[in-house]
């Protein structure tokens, strides 16, 4: 969860209504057009995608919309204008899918593109996509659209279309948060809500496996995301808002057993239909070798294993006095927060994590990215921007800042949703980075804003992590819209040592660029997510030189 984020709201009633479109073929854009409601109509329904890239390989997607098992047909075929098939195959779209089509396409060439399309038993095809394989070998640069917050009810995925158009990438990231869970009026609020998107699909919160599935159906329907994943392949795993907010193994802030039902229920439903609606394999995390170049890590960091969050309202509740909170806080910090038992990745993704470092430096490649949900880097509130809060404020934002600032008087980390608030399991993971000697690349999510820090542990340099912008979900300049953005990120970035450099104002995306002497994040700005088509008006690039563990800052 960002922090910026408020209370959700009371729960509104479900509308049962299905929103489906299709679009057009590749080359030609998308043109989203209605067609009949899933129970009842036929047809290719939501373009086509692909994911899980390897040097042989991709998994292909598309959804055909019918009454019955049907058989759905594929080829991928070579990028040129003979179009050659190179591997075909035949797939079932099943109710029992939701009659998402998923299939491997295996036998491919390394290092290459490919179109592929799905063809149903009447003749009708489904768009043409666009993929490519990993390469093997030398490889002198990787380019990828990294993507995270997409809350479709603050405006038009501008992010999205600026990639696809911009047909420069080799590949997509999406690190979680590609919708979310709350019902109609809750967040954004009804005042905040961009008409032009509404009504949500189901009004209500998504609990059950027909409303994860019609908020996917939703969502897939917007042009802009489906021409990205027409576009280019597409590395993804769930954030929280997948299944709901501040998901962990055991449950999460925004579930309800007593009326929504057993937690086992519900992120069984929300893993199926991710699955299901996802160029996703079903494996919980893995790894994508690019070339000598690099190891990307997708870990899974919500519902496998981790603990629950600490809340600090909880451990303040009685609180008599701020020094008396500083003292509740500071026991605290020397106690229950470092417990070495608290997990993130849990024992089994730990020990995959780090024989996967091993095996990627003995194997030459020089970078090993971990593509993952939330942020690594240490980030305490600052307090000189609680000394003198405006009038005004909501009393939510009260409540957090002033929390926070008695965490930070306490030595203690602004969000303890991230890897902020699990230590002991942060200092495994970097443990066993060090003991790779890996040269590490963090890439994170989920608080909405863009922000570059180093990372260091027992005083040794670790890596650096490039946590990127939402695509429209807001940040700071929501949350606190009385304190300039420039004030707000100079602040956080001179209490914070490991901070080098944020955007707390902004939507956008991260383009992420590996060489063999330099990794590099261009921080992308829209213009406004308000406004369909808005574009890129501002960046700001941030590398680190291989080896060096450290960010360049001018």
């Amino acid at each position: 969860m960002s922090l910026t984020e408020p209370p959700q709201s009371p729960r509104m009633p479900s509308l049962d209504r299905r929103s489906l479109f299709k679009g057009a073929a590749l080359g030609a854009g998308l043109v989203a057009a209605p067609i009949a409601a899933r129970s009842s109509g036929n047809g290719f329904s939501h373009g086509v995608a692909s994911g899980e890239p390897g040097h042989d390989r991709v998994l292909l997607w598309a959804r055909y919309a019918a009454t019955q098992d049907t058989a759905i047909g594929w080829q991928v075929m070579e990028a040129d204008a003979n179009r050659r098939v190179v591997a075909e195959g035949t797939v079932t779209a099943s109710p029992d899918n939701d009659f998402c089509c998923k299939a491997w396409a295996q036998g491919l060439e390394p290092g290459k593109w490919y179109y592929f399309r799905f063809t149903a038993p009447d003749g009708s095809t489904s768009d043409m996509g666009r993929t490519r394989t990993l390469p093997q070998g030398a490889a002198t640069r990787w380019r990828m659209a990294v993507f995270s917050c997409s809350n479709i009810g603050f405006g038009w995925f501008n992010a999205y279309r600026h990639a696809a158009e911009a047909n420069e990438f080799d590949c997509a990231l999406h690190l979680g948060d590609y919708f979310y869970e709350y019902p109609q009026g809750s967040y954004p609020s009804q005042r905040e809500f961009l008409e032009a998107r509404a009504p949500l699909d189901p009004l209500s919160e998504t609990v059950a496996l027909a409303d994860y599935r019609a908020r996917f159906a939703q969502y897939r329907s917007d042009g802009d995301l489906q021409r990205l994943h027409q576009m280019y392949p597409m590395i993804a795993g769930w954030d929280d808002h997948e299944s709901t907010n501040d998901s962990w193994e055991g449950g999460a802030q925004n579930h309800q057993p007593e009326t929504e039902g057993p937690w086992p229920v519900r992120k069984a439903a929300a893993m199926r239909a991710y699955r299901e609606w996802m160029p996703v394999s079903d494996e919980p995390w893995a790894a994508y070798e690019v070339g000598d170049l690099a190891t990307l890590f997708r870990l899974e960091t919500r519902l496998t294993a981790r603990a629950q969050q600490f809340d600090y309202n909880s451990l303040l509740r009685r609180m008599t006095s701020p020094e008396d909170g500083i003292a509740r806080l500071a026991a605290f910090r020397d106690g229950e927060y470092r417990d070495p038992a608290r997990e993130v990745l849990g024992a089994a993704q730990q020990a995959w994590l780090a024989e996967g470092l091993k095996r990627s430096r003995r194997g030459g490649k020089t970078w090993q990215v971990l593509v993952q949900q939330v942020l690594m880097g240490k980030a305490a509130s600052a307090t000189s921007l609680t000394d003198n809060l405006p009038d005004g404020l909501p009393d939510y934002v009260l409540e957090r800042v002033r929390a926070g600032a008695i965490a930070s008087r306490a030595e203690l980390p602004l969000n303890m949703d991230a890897w902020d608030g699990y230590p002991a399991a942060r200092a495994r993971l970097y443990e066993a980075a060090l003991a790779a000697d890996a040269n590490l690349v963090s890439l994170a999510g989920d608080t909405h804003n863009a922000w570059a820090f180093d990372l260091a542990h027992g005083g040794e340099s670790v890596g650096v992590e490039f946590g990127g912008h939402s695509v429209t979900s807001p940040g700071f300049e929501n949350f606190l819209p009385q304190i300039a953005p420039g004030d707000i990120a100079n602040a956080l970035v001179a209490r914070n040592p490991e901070l080098k450099w944020m955007d707390s104002s902004r939507r956008g995306y991260m383009v992420v660029e590996l060489t063999p002497g330099r990794s590099t994040s261009e921080y992308r700005f829209l213009s406004s997510v308000r406004e369909k088509g808005a574009g890129v008006v501002a960046s700001h690039r941030i590398s680190t030189l291989a080896g060096s563990r450290r960010l360049d800052i001018g």
